[in-house]
């Protein structure tokens, strides 16, 4: 994405938030109560007026039933057949160096996705329940090391590894560094 148009992503992201939260009826208050994020921060993930984190995408798309893909997705144009490289859209987290490319985006029919995730060298993103109970993840590293954590088990992975994985609870990613790293995730829905 070019310069200002992660702008564009959050705007939209915004208002999909906030449409998801009336089209359920909610209060800001009552968001706040099922997702345990501050009233005053889901005000301004909604007006756009903060590029909402990887962390708190995640307990909204908790609560909405929705991996971070499908929400994603729902802000991009209709997914295509064929995505090519210089289309694929990329969201990034800068406050925890986490940069992520839907690589083969999501559909309404289809329960697999493929992303690229790239973590910045010590970079820790923890992540309380999964989006959707149950999904499975498949964590190919392609470059660099990832320790993840999951079911209270450490993983530690480098470039070539594959993890496995269904997600229950909480899961953690980091990058011990001294590099980058830079992993494929397949995403099945259950």
């Amino acid at each position: 994405m070019g310069s200002g148009g992660e702008d564009v992503v959050d705007v939209r992201l915004g208002a999909r938030l906030a449409e998801l939260r009336a089209e359920r009826g909610w209060s800001l208050g009552e968001l706040a109560e099922r997702s345990g994020v501050s009233r005053s921060t889901l005000s301004r993930a909604e007006r756009a007026e903060i590029s909402p984190t990887a962390s708190l995408l995640n307990r909204l798309c908790g609560v909405y039933g929705r991996t971070m893909s499908q929400l994603l997705s729902e802000v991009e144009a209709a997914p295509a057949l064929v995505v090519r490289a210089v289309d694929q859209a990329i969201w990034e987290d800068k406050t925890s160096g986490f940069l992520r490319r839907s690589v083969s985006p999501p559909h309404a029919g289809l329960r697999g996705e493929l992303v690229e995730g790239r973590l910045a060298a010590d970079a820790d993103i923890a992540y309380d329940r999964p989006p959707v109970p149950g999904l499975e993840q498949h964590i190919w590293i392609l470059q660099g090391k990832l320790e993840v954590t999951a079911q209270d088990v450490e993983h530690h992975l480098d470039a070539g590894d594959c993890l496995r994985l269904r997600v229950w609870g909480p899961t953690r990613f980091r990058c011990p560094g001294p590099e980058d790293v830079r992993y494929a995730l397949a995403v099945v829905l259950p």
